[in-house]
């Protein structure tokens, strides 16, 4: 797992320094995934209609990983991270 865990800090440092903003659907699916990773499933209430839009969609987002594994989700996070560097540069 040490590995995979030195594959995922590195792309949470690597997806801060890109040389343009992904997405915001690109941006989601990180989102999601790292709190897969670090949190596992979605364990707050859903934020409503409360006026916090952006809230509502984060914690959608990571709803859709529900059962996901960590190791899983970390794989996805690093290919995620990498398809993103190759994209939009670093």
């Amino acid at each position: 797992m040490s590995d995979i865990k030195a594959r995922f800090d590195a792309a949470a440092v690597e997806v801060k320094q890109l040389m343009a903003k992904p997405e915001n659907e690109e941006m989601l699916r990180v989102y999601a995934l790292f709190k897969q990773v670090t949190a596992g499933d979605v364990d707050t209430e859903d934020p409503g209609s409360g006026g916090d839009p952006a809230g509502k969609a984060k914690w959608g987002a990571w709803g859709k990983q529900r059962g996901k594994s960590q190791e899983d989700a970390t794989n996805e996070y690093v290919a995620l991270v990498d398809e993103l560097k190759a994209k939009y540069g670093m």
